[in-house]
């Protein structure tokens, strides 16, 4: 059973590390406050030590929650489908491609014409574009680490022409 200690002298979390600990049925989360907690404790009783992102909290409260939520909204019926976390952002390396809804237009700005079309290949192409083109932006180092297929790179690099 894994044994976390929450520190910001471990390794960073992220939705890899989530679905690897959702594995587990249980889990043991140790959170220090201020100074943190005994070398020893680190050294003898924790199996792990993370950290959930480079700034300090007053305390591992915080950062227990975050972990917990994130590890357990993978767990099997959480979630109202399993598909809601198919297409999320860092399931594949990549950020979510942008969200619209109803109504079609608010205060004369409209939602994308290919989301109101109906033609469900084209829908999945626009959203796999944008998917690439926003992970390009915002965070270009999560894009270097993808695996991107040929259609990926064909997509990425016609949304930077349309772009420019």
């Amino acid at each position: 059973m894994p044994t976390i200690l929450l520190s910001p002298q471990g390794r960073l979390f992220n939705q890899i590390i989530a679905r690897d600990l959702a594995g587990y049925e249980h889990l043991i989360l140790i959170c220090g406050h201020y100074e943190g907690v005994d070398e020893r404790v680190a050294e003898h009783l924790a199996t792990d030590e993370i950290s959930i992102g480079d700034y300090l909290l007053s305390g591992g409260e915080v950062a227990a929650m975050v972990v917990t939520d994130c590890v357990v909204r993978l767990l099997p019926g959480v979630l109202g489908s399993e598909a809601s976390l198919a297409e999320e952002s860092h399931i594949g390396g990549l950020l979510e491609y942008p969200q619209y809804t109803r109504p079609e237009t608010y205060r004369g700005w409209a939602a994308p014409s290919v989301l109101l079309s109906g033609d469900h290949g084209d829908v999945a192409r626009w959203r796999r574009q944008q998917s690439l083109l926003r992970t390009a932006k915002r965070r270009p180092e999560l894009l270097e680490k993808a695996v991107l297929s040929t259609e990926d790179r064909k997509l990425l690099s016609e949304a930077f022409k349309i772009k420019s």
